[in-house]
């Protein structure tokens, strides 16, 4: 993903209020181990209001759906739990004209407890003023486990040396 699109990103949902955590590569890399993406795995507070809010952000930076679904329909909790349900969807995918080699992942469910995860999530300053959650080294290999690909494998393989430095770093300390 290119540095600027993910600025662009962060710094219209910050604009905007939105309440979310980054997953996926993009936080693989916030806790230190270097590799390429392609998209943006966000993880939106499943509330209305909060979606919506990041439709319009995403949508004044020309992203819109791969698929026919309204910003309504996917803030629309029982029909977010239909598709899950009937057509197994994990991710909403958000592609943008001017940002073609970097799509949005949104997930269709919260896959922890959200306010729980933002308190615990890792700050990082991407630019000055333009500050991003990413959820925690914990939460990542979990996601990461249940995933199960191969890019997933490899991802948790280096996590998991990252965080066996980071815990001796802090018994050391």
């Amino acid at each position: 993903m290119k540095l600027a699109s993910f600025e662009a990103v962060a710094k219209a949902l910050q604009d905007a209020d939105v309440r979310y955590l980054v997953a996926g590569g993009l936080a693989v890399i916030a806790h230190g181990h270097l590799r390429v993406t392609g998209d943006m795995d966000v993880v939106i507070q499943l509330k209305s209001d909060n979606l919506l809010s990041a439709f319009r952000a995403l949508t004044d930076l020309g992203y819109r759906p791969t698929v026919p679904v309204t910003a309504e329909q996917f803030a629309d909790d029982k029909q977010r739990r239909q598709w899950i349900r009937d057509k197994e969807m994990r991710v909403l995918n958000l592609y943008s004209d001017q940002h073609p080699f970097n799509s949005v992942d949104i997930f269709a469910v919260e896959p922890f407890d959200f306010d729980l995860e933002y308190e615990q999530a890792l700050l990082g300053e991407i630019s000055p003023g333009v500050s991003v959650h990413f959820v925690s080294l914990s939460t990542l290999i979990k996601m990461k486990k249940i995933s199960n690909r191969a890019r997933d494998i490899d991802d948790i393989e280096h996590l998991e040396i990252i965080r066996g430095d980071k815990e001796n770093n802090d018994t050391n300390t």
